[in-house]
This record gives C-alpha cells, structure tokens and sequence, in this order.
C-alpha cells in the first residue's frame, strides 16, 4: 500500500528530504504557508540592497512541477490530530497521513519582550528584509530633507542588536551603504557620517569562533566605521531608539538579531520542548513515543555526538536526507540506518568588502581569501544556475562599480502603521 507522506515546511530540511524521496513509495503532501522556498543565509544582502528578492527565493511549485507524486499545498497549518493523524489547516480542511515530517523552522525571539518587533524586526522572512531594506533607505532620505540636527542625528544612527553572523554581516554591508556607496548621491548630508552599531550583551561578537577570528572580525569592523559594543544588553526599544544598559540611544532604524524562537510544533504535538520551543527528537529524528512523526531543521532540538546540532542550513539538509533514508527503509522494510550524526564543516561569515571568518576546526582563514571562499560556498548551494549567475554578477558588480542593484523602495511597511 503506497503510503501518505506529509512535509510541513519547504525550507532546506524540508526540501532535502521531498527531494531524497523521489522514487519511493509514497505520496508526498508538501505544505508550506508561502509559496516559495528562501535561501535564508543570503536574505541580509536583500534587507542591504545587494541582492533582489528574485535571486534568492524560488517557487515551490516550479521546483516540484516534474515531481507527480509531490502534492503543492499553500497553506497554514494550525494543528496536529496525533490520534486522527490528520494535519489541520487555518482553513478547517484536514490533511491525512501515515508519516509526518515537521520542517517548519523558526523565527526570531524577543526574550519575552514581543512588543520590540515593530520597532526592531528581525530577519527570517522575504518580509522581514523589504521592510529593513525600506527602513534604511528611507532613513537616508529623510535625513536629507530634516533641518532637526537632532533628528538628523537620529536617523543616520543604525543599530543591530546581536552579533552572531547575521547581525556581523548586516552592518559590515550597512557600512558599505554608508561609506562608499551612497556618499556621492546626497547633497545635503554625509552618509559617511552614519553611527553605525553593532550590540552584544555577551562579552565578544561572533561567540561561536575562535577569539583570534572574533577579535579580527571585531577590529575589521572597526576600521569600516562600526561602533562595537559589548558586554551592556539592551533594555528597552521604540521608534525613538534603544536604551542601551541605562544610556538612551536616538535611532530610527533599529535590527534585531539577538535570538530565535522555533515554530509551535511542539505546542500542535503536545510534546516536550527545549527552551527554544524545540521538539526533543530522538536518534531517528522522530518523536520518541511516535516513530512515524519527524521533526527535523531549527524547528528540532538534535544532539549529534553529545553536543546541540547548530541551526544551520547544512544541519538542517543532512536531518531531511537521514529521514529521507528511514523512510525509504521503512518502505522497503529493510533495516534503518545508523543514528543521525552531524558533520559540521565549519562556520563561515563575512565582514564586509573583502573580510571574511571562516572556521575549519583545523584550518582558519580570514581576510580576502576567505571572502572568496565564503562566496563560492554560497553560490554553490544556490538553487539553479540562473540564480548561481545572477548572484555572481550582482556581487560583480557591487564589488567593481560600488553600486548596489537592489535599492528600491517599493514595498509598504509591514510592522508600523506608518510609511
């Protein structure tokens, strides 16, 4: 009997593991509630104006159009019947299956303060990044027009609260914008005169590294104009600004990349969850008490050798190619693979122009060469050679003329009731 497989989420866990499918028999019910797939780990160059929305997401469909036996369903799931096994939809409909795999990510935490994300959105969605993208760039123009020293002041001060990779690379490029890019374009104020800060309430950016690449990340951005701060958490965020420890800080453009939280997965199954809101999955990447359900990616909490597996895109399709192989075992009722195990081949993140980290265990680089390694690495994982060619050129270009191709305000605010 050919059975129903159903995979909620078409990120990369998600994608991977409908991908390993192909061949098998089942049938396949892929529900995601958008309609494309997104290259999460360039979605910053968006929200900096490096890169269009275009060149890094695709639609599900057309990624799935030579697949008959995968089912396109855009739709919001808002519960799970374990004892029915159904999935239920937002709009009552019910989804049955005999397999489940949970794919559906995560999304960015506030630390019980919800009430911060219209003033400091975070970054997870396409969304997410035309909203940030609308916010610098307008903070530019309105800066151009005020006669308010003060406001202007306000405007041109950016602040991105969380020093992990994201938030290094997002003002290693808001720095570029500011520098080098915009300088010329403006007449009535200096974009080079921007305050541009990066916060940490731990003791150094970048925790995840070695000191010696946290230190030189720290001190690069320092020379392209950053403002580094550590150890001082931020206690409060408005549309005025932040206060940093107990020291208020006028800013009107504010990024939050401090946390992230995990889908309600856990909350629809009914299960236990980290602190993050993570199922606690086993070996296999299943639920403990129930075999045939997979939780899988950032919305899993998988320990791999002792030791967390990160929250990162290769994490994250090695878990839908494991689950992949059980599966298929299952079906084929042969014996299931070995427990999942996390091979990690490093971390990586840029600076800014020509910086990069990267952090092989024992192999370290930083600098040029890194950059370029760092980029190649992305654009390999691209999906499709015209999305390969249109990063390349767009970077090209960026890296000759000084110009960023993405810098359209087009989209409406998505957080305030204003702009």
């Amino acid at each position: 009997m050919t059975r129903k497989v159903v995979v909620i989420g078409a990120g990369f866990a998600g994608l991977q593991l409908v991908k390993d499918l192909k061949g098998a028999d089942c049938e396949i019910t892929l529900i995601d509630q958008r309609n494309h797939h997104l290259f999460q780990p360039l979605l910053y160059q968006v929200a900096t104006t490096l890169l269009a929305t275009s060149e890094i997401a695709w639609p599900i469909r057309r990624l799935m159009r030579r697949r008959k036996d995968v089912t396109t369903l855009l739709a919001t799931v808002v519960g799970i019947d374990r004892a029915g096994r159904e999935v239920i939809l937002k709009s009552g409909a019910r989804v049955p299956f005999d397999i489940l795999v949970i794919a559906t990510g995560a999304r960015h935490a506030y630390f019980g303060n919800d009430q911060w994300e219209k003033d400091a959105p975070g970054l997870k969605t396409l969304e997410d990044a035309t909203t940030i993208r609308r916010r610098l760039l307008l903070a530019f123009e309105r800066a151009e027009v005020t006669e308010d020293e003060a406001e202007r002041g306000a405007l041109l001060t950016f602040a991105v609260i969380g020093a992990g990779p994201t938030g290094v690379e997002l003002v290693g490029i808001i720095a570029e914008l500011a520098q080098h890019v915009l300088p010329q374009e403006f007449r009535h104020i200096d974009t080079r005169k921007s305050r541009i800060m990066l916060i940490e309430a731990g003791p150094r950016i970048l925790s995840a590294f070695p000191q010696g690449l946290s230190d030189y990340a720290a001190h690069s951005l320092g020379r392209h104009g950053v403002e580094v701060r550590t150890g001082i958490p931020v206690t409060a965020v408005s549309e005025d600004g932040i206060v940093l420890g107990d020291q208020p800080i006028p800013a009107r453009t504010v990024i939050w990349a401090a946390g992230v939280q995990a889908s309600p997965a856990a909350e629809w199954l009914g299960v236990e969850a980290d602190r993050a809101g993570r199922v606690v999955v086993g070996d296999h990447l299943a639920l403990p008490d129930d075999p045939a359900i997979f939780v899988i990616g950032d919305t899993a909490h998988v320990v791999s050798d002792g030791r967390p597996v990160p929250g990162v895109a290769p994490a994250a399709k090695q878990q839908g190619v494991h689950v992949a192989r059980v599966i298929r075992a299952r079906l084929a009722d042969r014996p299931e693979p070995a427990a999942f195990r996390y091979h990690g081949i490093g971390n990586l993140a840029t600076i800014g122009r020509n910086a990069a980290i990267i952090d092989f265990g024992r192999v370290r680089l930083k600098g040029r060469l890194a950059w370029w390694v760092w980029g190649i690495a992305h654009i390999y994982f691209l999906i499709g050679t015209r999305s390969r060619l249109a990063v390349a050129l767009s970077w090209l270009w960026s890296f000759l003329a000084r110009q960023n191709t993405a810098r359209l305000i087009t989209q409406k605010e998505t957080l305030r009731d204003t702009d």
